[in-house]
């Protein structure tokens, strides 16, 4: 792949997380590359190795090498996410434009081109909706049920969330980057920063090699990470059942007490208040739910007063030019 010298401050950053991705890495720089260069823009490649344990980084090395006019290369010290992975990609990026691609293939680079038309028409940040999903019946049904639940429980319209594929300006990512949250889900968070957001359909492609690295589990933990960092709805939720179901065991027990005293049984109406039944396992659960719920935010508080360092940068690959005076 020639090389294609560029100068001046890049127009277009592509912020790319990397994590074990040695089997797909050589069929996407053969894409990546000559789809950014068709553009015209100076632009900038930002490659965030996410503690890889396989040659993904030494194949990165190879690639700055190769385009080092155009390559940079961010080596976090462990596995610390993917939302911390683009962070750390954000913090360093210098294009008046930024997008986030995933290194699977599944959103095409040829895509880029279409968020960043988008944008020309004044909207300051884009989302992918994939069109005919390539993934499995399963996940394409959890992702549309969660990305409904999403959407009843906070503010934020976005029709496919968990499409990487997305365009931010130089000011949301500004304002992304002044957010010190230990857990935060970008799109969402770009959202609530956007003036004018805007949503336009790309393609979906079958991964190229390699397997998806968001379980079943991560999935979950992603939609907790969402909900609880950007919505007491939840707990407001949580205390109105609480309120229905008290109100409603009290009527109930009422109800039937009189109706026992207008039948001629007071005692056993009396009795009525000291019966155990299948109510007691159902008010148990919902109690260890709301704990289980009240544990999700308190946690977060927890996590957020340590002020660890949400990640940890061991190498920076990049040309002496490429660095902030």
């Amino acid at each position: 792949m020639s090389s294609s010298p560029q100068s001046g401050q890049p127009a277009l950053s592509v912020v790319i997380p990397v994590y074990n991705e040695e089997a797909v890495l050589a069929a996407l720089f053969a894409r990546l590359y000559p789809a950014l260069d068709a553009l015209g823009l100076v632009y900038e490649l930002i490659f965030v190795d996410d503690g890889s344990r396989d040659r993904s980084v030494a194949m990165l090395r190879a690639q700055h090498a190769l385009r080092a006019d155009v390559t940079r290369v961010v080596v976090l010290a462990g596995n610390f996410g993917q939302h911390m992975a683009i962070m750390a990609g954000f913090e360093r990026c210098r294009g008046e434009r930024i997008v986030t691609l995933d290194a699977d293939l599944q959103n095409p680079p040829e895509e880029i081109g279409r968020l960043l038309e988008c944008m020309d028409r004044g909207h300051d940040f884009v989302g992918g909706v994939r069109q005919m999903r390539r993934d499995t019946l399963f996940r394409r049904l959890a992702s549309r049920m969660m990305n409904g639940l999403r959407e009843r429980i906070t503010d934020i319209r976005l029709t496919d969330q968990g499409c990487m594929l997305r365009a931010y300006s130089r000011e949301i990512v500004e304002s992304i980057n002044e957010c010190r949250e230990v857990n935060t889900f970008i799109p969402a968070l770009a959202y609530t920063f956007a003036q004018n957001p805007a949503e336009v359909p790309v393609k979906h492609e079958e991964r190229a090699a390699g397997v998806s690295k968001y379980s079943l589990w991560r999935l979950i933990h992603l939609n907790f990470d969402l909900v609880t960092g950007f919505s007491l709805l939840p707990l407001q939720l949580f205390a109105m059942l609480g309120i229905l179901i008290a109100l409603g065991s009290v009527g109930t027990y009422v109800v039937v007490m009189l109706q026992r005293i207008a039948a001629g049984t007071p005692e056993s109406a009396w009795k009525l208040l000291w019966d155990r039944d299948i109510l007691q396992f159902f008010l148990i659960g919902i109690l260890l739910f709301g704990l289980g719920l009240v544990g999700e935010y308190v946690g977060r508080i927890y996590e957020q007063v340590r002020h660890r360092p949400r990640y940890r940068v061991r190498a920076v690959l990049e040309r002496s030019d490429h660095r902030e005076p």
